[in-house]
């Protein structure tokens, strides 16, 4: 789902779009000229690269988002919020899906069989 800046309502609104198996579900709201504010949560499954063996395995997803979406470039320096840069005045929570997605993908994760070897873990390919 791709909304023009502009077209952010100050009042929340509701939130959910899918993508991939994957969906966002929570509020939206513009709160200043250039910051739009989205609380929601990531829900469903993807796939993960095991990090020892290679082998994919599904994981639930249920993550909480607090992200703030500029339009432009961000200056200020804190906030408790993740920040995302908005190009062309055009936000695409499809995109955000798969950026966020992509994030928990390249964090480290061990299957569940890897797990059972222990520390002295080596596998030839």
């Amino acid at each position: 789902m791709k909304i023009e800046f502009r077209k952010v309502p100050q009042t929340p609104k509701e939130l959910e779009v899918e993508y991939n198996s994957v969906k966002i579900e929570g509020t939206f709201c513009k709160i200043s000229q250039s910051l739009v504010k989205v609380d929601a949560v990531l829900l469903g499954n993807t796939d993960i690269d095991c990090c020892r063996c290679g082998i994919a395995e599904v994981i639930e997803v249920d993550e909480e988002l607090h992200l703030l979406l500029s339009d432009g470039v961000y200056n200020k320096d804190e906030s408790e919020y993740l920040v995302i840069e908005v190009e062309n005045n055009l936000i695409d929570f499809d995109e955000i899906i798969e950026s966020e997605l992509n994030s928990i993908k390249s964090d480290y994760h061990i299957c569940k069989d890897c797990l059972q070897l222990g520390d002295n873990f080596e596998k030839e390919f």
